[in-house]
């Protein structure tokens, strides 16, 4: 008995490239999201409103992701595969955008919204101002709070995001050829 007839399955999804694409951007999502919460929950390093709004994406390509591996892997037409894989790579792809806008706030380049860059407006009237001060805190989005080799997450967010729409993409057009 060979591996390929004790597991059908496996045989066929090594082969299957959108399979292959859609479990790994799935995959590389949850990682990215894991590593966000841990930068949040456990190092205390809090996300700005930019930073949270980059989380969507892979709060998208996980589910997704997943069914489309599922989809790929019951042999579903090529069709659905191919639009998943397509929404797979958009997603990442305006993720990337939005990462490279939030780091270029941080850099300085350009102004970031106003809801968490610039002064500080509206603090109501002076006897609440301390009891409102120690209710709220602002995150900064263009004030970088870790860096690792020049880089801030937002900066990382644009390489991750990249990386699943290259692989989304390699799956689209290797299915496509299919």
């Amino acid at each position: 008995m060979t591996l390929a007839t004790a597991n059908p399955l496996s045989t066929r999804n090594t082969a299957n490239p959108a399979f292959t694409a859609s479990a790994a951007v799935a995959v590389i999502a949850a990682a990215t999201l894991a590593g966000a919460w841990f930068f949040q929950l456990v190092l205390e390093i809090l996300p700005c409103p930019l930073c949270l709004e980059q989380r969507y994406a892979y709060y998208l390509a996980i589910p997704l992701g997943v069914v489309v591996a599922f989809a790929a892997a019951r042999n579903a037409p090529r069709p659905l595969l191919l639009a998943g894989l397509t929404i797979l790579a958009l997603a990442a792809l305006v993720n990337a955008g939005l990462g490279a806008y939030h780091a270029g706030v941080e850099w300085g380049f350009w102004q970031g919204p106003t809801d968490c860059t610039g002064p500080v407006g509206n603090l109501g009237s002076a006897g609440t101002l301390l009891q409102r001060l120690d209710t709220v805190k602002v995150i900064r989005c263009d004030e970088v709070q870790w860096r690792f080799l020049g880089l801030s997450l937002a900066g990382y967010n644009v390489l991750i995001s990249l990386l699943m729409a290259a692989i989304a993409a390699w799956g689209f057009a290797r299915t496509a050829r299919i």
